[in-house]
């Protein structure tokens, strides 16, 4: 039983701030992805599901054993921030992250993320649903699974993309 996650699974939403486009270029989407696969391989989270936009992403996550959401998620937030800071400063970008705030000098994603616990399967289903929509919705892909960031593939076909899924 030392793998059953104490939490139940988690529909997670985090925007960029200011709803900027940041994560409309894959080298972007590729932080994400590279910090969820490190979270996956310390054993932290099981992803049960995900979507990357250009300005915001979804997941479907759940904290593993001797591990709090809220923790991974503060940490997760925090490195992508450094991983995206670290690419807009070498691209001479990241200017238009700037913020006048005492606590730091740039803001990638907007406060208050919202994560909501999925008590039942139906819940978990219209979650799923919903972000493998996004986007057809945004008119990015006809098919959930033709979307390349998102887990909808998995779930159609069985193809795991970056690795990711399932573990």
């Amino acid at each position: 039983m030392e793998n059953y996650p104490e939490n139940w699974p988690q529909f997670f939403t985090a925007t960029i701030n200011g709803w900027k486009y940041l994560l409309e270029d894959d080298c972007y989407k590729d932080i994400v992805i590279d910090c969820i696969r490190h979270l996956i391989k310390g054993k932290q989270i099981r992803l049960n599901g995900f979507v990357i936009m250009s300005n915001h992403i979804h997941l479907i996550w759940q904290a593993m054993h001797g591990y709090h959401l809220k923790k991974i998620q503060d940490n997760f937030l925090k490195i992508t921030a450094k991983k995206f800071k670290d690419k807009l400063i070498s691209s001479g970008k990241v200017e238009v992250y700037e913020v006048n705030a005492a606590d730091r000098k740039y803001n990638f994603w907007k406060r208050d993320s919202l994560g909501v616990e999925l008590f039942t399967p139906a819940v978990f289903q219209q979650k799923l649903d919903y972000i493998h929509q996004n986007p057809v919705k945004a008119g990015l892909c006809n098919f959930p699974e033709e979307y390349r960031y998102s887990s909808a593939a998995f779930y159609y076909n069985g193809v795991d993309t970056f690795g990711i899924m399932g573990a």
